[in-house]
C-alpha cells in the first residue's frame, strides 16, 4: 500500500494512488486498438511502438517494460494501472486521463501530456526528458526519486503536488497555477521561466538562495558587488 505524503505545516498534501491490481491475463493481441477496451490485462515486455491506441480505456492493467516509441494514446484512459519500466521517445498522450495511476522507473522523452488530466498519480524513479504537460491539470500528484528535464508546465494547473527526492531541471512554469505545490524534496531545482507563478508553491531557505538569481532577473534587480 503506498503511503500518504506528509506534507507541512500550510501545505495540502498530495493523496497517492493506492493500487491493488487483481489477478491479471496475459495480453493476446496483435496490437493496440483506438477505441480499445483493455481491463484486468498486463502487458509485458511488448513492443508497441508507432501503435494507436488513441481513446483507449486500461482498467486495473499493467505495463510492464513495453516500448512507446511515437505510440499514440491521445484521449486514453489509464484507472487503477501501474506502468513499470516503459520507455519511449514522442509517446503521444495527449488529454489522456491518468488517474490512480503507478508509473515506475521510466525512460521517456518527449512525451506529450499536454491537455491531460493526472489525479492520484505517483512518478517514481526513472527519468523524463522534456515532458509536454501544458495546460494540463494534475491533482494529487507526486514526483518521487526521478528525474525531470526540462518539464513544461507552461498554463497548467497544479494542486497538492509533490516533488520528493528528485531532480527538476530547467521547469517551464509560465501562465501555470499553483495551488498546494510542494517543491522542497527537491534535491535539485531549476526554473527556466515562469518564476513569476510559483504564488501557491512551498521552497525551502537553500532553494530560495539557488533561484535568487532568477528572482533578480524577474525583478529587473542589478546584483552587485
Amino acid at each position: 500500500m503506498a503511503r500518504r505524503a506528509s506534507g507541512g505545516a500550510g501545505v495540502k498534501a498530495a493523496r497517492r494512488p493506492e493500487v491493488r491490481l487483481p489477478a491479471l491475463e496475459p495480453y493476446g493481441g496483435a496490437g493496440l486498438e483506438p477505441d480499445g477496451d483493455y481491463d484486468a490485462v498486463e502487458f509485458r515486455g511488448l513492443d508497441l511502438a508507432g501503435q494507436d491506441g488513441a481513446g483507449a480505456r486500461f482498467m486495473d492493467c499493467a505495463l510492464t517494460e513495453c516500448a512507446l516509441d511515437g505510440t499514440r494514446l491521445r484521449h486514453a484512459r489509464f484507472l487503477d494501472s501501474v506502468l513499470t519500466g516503459v520507455r519511449g521517445v514522442g509517446t503521444d498522450l495527449a488529454e489522456a486521463t491518468l488517474r490512480d495511476v503507478e508509473l515506475a522507473e521510466a525512460r521517456l522523452g518527449g512525451t506529450q501530456l499536454y491537455g491531460a488530466v493526472l489525479e492520484r498519480v505517483l512518478v517514481r524513479g526513472g527519468k523524463i526528458d522534456f515532458l509536454n504537460l501544458r495546460q494540463a491539470r494534475l491533482r494529487d500528484v507526486v514526483f518521487q526519486g526521478c528525474v525531470l528535464v526540462e518539464p513544461d508546465f507552461g498554463g497548467a494547473r497544479l494542486e497538492r503536488v509533490e516533488f520528493v527526492d528528485c531532480a527538476v531541471r530547467a521547469a517551464d512554469f509560465t501562465a501555470a497555477t499553483l495551488t498546494d505545490v510542494d517543491l522542497r524534496g527537491a534535491v535539485e531545482l531549476g526554473i527556466a521561466s515562469g518564476v513569476d507563478r510559483l504564488s501557491g508553491a512551498v521552497i525551502s531557505s537553500a532553494q530560495l538562495l539557488d533561484l535568487a538569481p532568477v528572482l533578480a532577473a524577474q525583478l529587473g534587480l542589478r546584483v552587485e558587488g
